[in-house]
C-alpha cells in the first residue's frame, strides 16, 4: 500500500506520528539557562546566559568559580587530549573551565574528553548565530553510551559571539575568569517542592532506558522519603501520540495505538512483524498511571516507586514477561487492589478519549514559564525542566534547592538515610513468619528484596516469592523447608545436609520429602525381622524385633543367636584385649631399658 507522495504506508506513519508529535510540543519547548557570570577581564565584566547541558552534573543551588582556558589543539574536543590531566588545576589555583568549539562530534563526548583532561567544567562555543539549545544525549548512540553515565561535571553552551570574545581574551593574554552560577535554576518559594517526571515503562530503548531505570532504582529511596515526610509532591507523567486520522485503520496504527489511535507509542523493536508492539507500552504505561492514582487514593503515591521498580526486575521485554500477568503480580505483592487499576485502565479498544491519558496529552504543553516536554526522560522541578545527570545525588540535589531557605528537609543534608518500609507488609518480600527469617532490607535507595544470609545459612530465590534455605547447616532453618515431625519427644526430618540438596524422607518413611513422608510398617511388608526366631513390632519411624527363649537379636545381621555365644565372644575378647596390652608393655620397657644401656 502506497501513502501520499508516492511514499511506503509505513514510513508516511512513522514520519506523520513523529510529525504529531512536534506539532504539540516543539513550538514551545523551554531551554533552561544558568547565569554566567564574567568577574574579569574589565572589558567582558558581566551577566550572560549559558544554556544548561542536559548531561553530567549541574551544581543547582550552587555556584563555581573557574578559569576559562582555550586549548591551542584539539579545540572541538572530538579527540583525546595528551598527557595526564593536562587541564587540572594546580594546587590554590581556581578550576580550569575549558572553553571549545561545538562541532565534528557528540556534545557528550567533548565533554568526556574535556573531563578526563582534568576540566572541571566545560563551555561549548556555539558555530551559528541562533538562539540557544539544550546540549542533549544522543536518542541510542553505542558510542556514547560507553562515558555518558560517567560525566560528572557541569557544561553549557553560549552564543557564538561572546564565545568569540572569550577566545579574543584568552589570545590577548588575559586572564579570564568566570562564575557559573545555577542558584536561580530552580524556584524556590516555600517548605514544600513539587515535581514531576516524565518516564516510560519501554526498557528496550537503549542508554536512555538503561540510564531511567538505574535512576528509579537509585532514587527510589529518597523519593519516597520526601513524599513520606510531607515535604514533596510527586506526580509521574507519560508521553504518548495520536495516529493521524487518515492512517486509524492502518497495520502500524494498530499496533502502536489504543482507543482507536488516539494514544500510541514507538515499537520498541523498530519492528512491526517481531516482538512486543507500541500499544503493548502505551497499556503498561497506563497500567503504571492507575497504579499512582490507586495508590494515591489510599494515601501512599509513593508506591509507585516500588511498582515500577519491582516490574522492571520482575517483568522485563528481554525475558518475555512485559504482560498484565507479571503486572499483576507486582500489585498483589504491593498491597494493591488489581480491580481497581483495572477498572482505572479500562477497554483499551473503546472508540472514545481515556480520561488519564487525555489529561497526559494536554499536561505535554507546557503551561508558564514551563515549557514543553520533548525529551524522555524530562524531570520538572517547582515547573521548571531540570537539565543534567538523570543521577541520584545529582537530582537530589536539585530538588533540595527547590526549598525555601532554611526549610530542608534532613535527607537534603546527609546521605544517611533510614526508609522502614520493610515495617509495613514486609516491603512486599518473601518472609518465614515461622523462622522470622526476612528478604526485605532497607537501604538508602529504598527497599530492596533480597534473599537473605540468616546465622550463618544463605538462601536462595527471587527475594519476592522464593527463598530456600541452601548449603551447611540450612536445615537448621526450618528444617530446610522439608517434611519434619515430631511424635513423644522423638523429631525425624527429610532435609539432608549433604548429597543433592533435596528433601529425602529418612530411613523407615517414604514420601516426597517436602509435604509428606509416612511411616514404614516393616513387619507388615517384612523388610526386617524375618528370622524363624524373630517376632516383630512395627513403631513410628522404626520396629522392635525380639527372639524366642534365651536368644539375642542382632540387629545388623537380621538374626538371632544365643547369649552363651555372645558371653563366649565377649570373654575371648577380653583375653585378646588383655593379651595385646602385656605384650605393649613389655616393648615399652625393652626400650627403656635399651636406651639407659646407651647413655650410661
Amino acid at each position: 500500500m502506497r501513502g501520499p507522495a508516492g511514499l511506503p504506508l509505513p514510513l508516511v506513519v512513522a514520519v506523520t506520528l513523529a510529525a504529531a508529535a512536534v506539532m504539540v510540543v516543539e513550538a514551545r519547548f523551554v531551554v533552561e539557562k544558568n547565569s554566567l557570570m564574567v568577574t574579569s577581564p574589565t572589558s567582558l565584566r558581566g551577566r550572560h546566559d549559558s544554556a544548561i547541558g542536559n548531561f553530567g552534573v549541574p551544581q543547582y543551588g550552587g555556584s563555581m568559580a573557574g578559569t576559562v582556558v582555550y586549548p591551542k589543539d584539539n579545540a572541538d574536543a572530538c579527540e583525546a587530549y595528551d598527557g595526564d590531566r593536562h587541564f587540572r588545576a594546580k594546587p590554590g589555583a581556581l578550576p580550569n573551565f575549558l572553553l571549545i568549539d561545538r562541532g565534528n562530534c557528540l556534545f557528550a563526548k567533548k565533554v568526556w574528553n574535556a573531563q578526563n583532561a582534568g576540566a572541571s567544567a566545560v563551555l561549548v562555543v556555539d558555530d551559528k548565530d541562533e538562539p540557544l539549545i539544550t546540549m542533549d544525549l544522543p536518542r541510542e548512540d553505542d558510542e556514547a553510551a560507553k562515558y555518558i553515565q560517567n560525566i560528572t561535571i557541569p557544561s553549557a553552551l553560549i552564543d557564538k559571539k561572546f564565545g568569540e570574545q572569550l577566545k579574543k581574551a584568552i589570545k590577548d593574554g588575559e586572564m579570564v575568569n568566570v562564575n557559573l552560577d545555577w542558584r536561580e535554576a530552580v524556584p524556590h518559594p516555600d517548605d514544600r517542592v513539587e515535581y514531576e517526571l516524565w518516564t516510560n515503562s519501554n526498557d528496550e530503548c537503549g542508554p536512555k532506558c538503561d540510564m531511567l531505570m538505574n535512576f528509579l532504582k537509585e532514587f527510589k529511596g529518597a523519593a519516597q522519603l520526601l513524599e513520606k515526610g510531607g515535604y514533596s509532591q510527586f506526580t509521574p507523567h507519560y508521553i504518548t501520540w495520536y495516529c493521524p486520522q487518515a492512517f486509524v485503520v492502518s497495520k502500524q496504527c494498530k499496533s502502536q495505538c489504543i482507543n482507536h489511535g488516539r494514544y500510541c507509542a514507538p515499537d520498541p523493536e523498530q519492528d512491526f512483524s517481531t516482538g512486543y508492539e507500541g500499544k503493548d507500552v502505551v497499556v503498561e504505561n497506563l497500567r503504571q498511571l492507575c497504579v499512582f492514582q490507586v495508590a494515591k487514593e489510599s494515601k501512599k503515591p509513593w508506591i509507585w516507586w516500588d511498582y515500577v521498580t519491582d516490574f522492571h526486575i520482575r517483568c522485563p521485554m528481554k525475558d518475555k514477561k512485559y504482560n498484565k500477568k507479571c503486572a499483576e503480580t507486582v500489585i498483589k505483592s504491593l498491597g494493591l487492589d488489581v480491580k481497581k487499576v483495572d477498572k482505572c485502565m479500562g477497554n483499551p479498544n473503546a472508540d472514545s478519549d481515556h480520561p488519564l491519558l487525555k489529561m497526559e496529552q494536554d499536561a505535554q504543553i507546557g503551561k508558564g514559564s514551563r515549557g514543553d516536554v520533548t525529551i524522555l526522560p524530562t524531570l520538572v522541578v517547582n515547573n521548571r525542566q531540570y537539565r543534567g545527570k538523570l543521577e541520584r545525588k545529582a537530582v537530589l540535589k536539585a530538588i533540595c534547592a527547590g526549598f525555601e531557605e532554611t526549610t530542608e528537609p534532613n535527607v537534603c543534608l546527609s546521605d544517611e538515610m533510614e526508609t522502614n518500609e520493610c515495617l509495613n507488609d514486609n516491603g512486599g518480600c518473601w518472609q518465614d513468619k515461622a523462622a522470622n527469617v526476612t528478604a526485605c532490607r532497607d537501604t538508602f535507595r529504598g527497599r530492596v528484596c533480597e534473599c537473605p544470609t540468616f546465622n550463618g545459612v544463605q538462601f536462595k530465590g527471587d527475594g519476592y516469592s522464593n527463598c530456600e534455605p541452601a548449603g551447611p547447616g540450612k536445615c537448621l532453618i526450618n528444617h530446610g523447608g522439608c517434611w519434619h515431625e515430631t511424635r513423644n519427644g522423638k523429631t525425624f526430618s527429610a532435609c539432608q545436609e549433604s548429597g543433592n540438596g533435596k528433601c529425602q524422607c529418612p530411613a523407615g518413611f517414604r514420601g516426597d520429602g517436602v509435604k509428606k513422608c509416612e511411616d514404614i510398617n516393616e513387619c507388615k511388608e517384612k523388610k526386617a525381622c524375618q528370622c524363624p526366631e524373630c517376632s516383630c513390632r512395627d513403631t513410628w519411624g522404626d520396629y522392635e524385633c525380639t527372639c524366642s527363649g534365651d536368644l539375642l537379636y542382632i540387629k545388623e545381621h537380621d538374626t538371632c543367636i544365643s547369649k552363651t555365644a555372645v558371653q563366649g565372644k565377649a570373654a575371648w575378647a577380653a583375653v585378646w584385649g588383655i593379651l595385646i596390652v602385656l605384650v605393649v608393655v613389655a616393648a615399652g620397657s625393652y626400650v627403656v631399658y635399651k636406651y639407659r644401656l646407651r647413655v650410661s
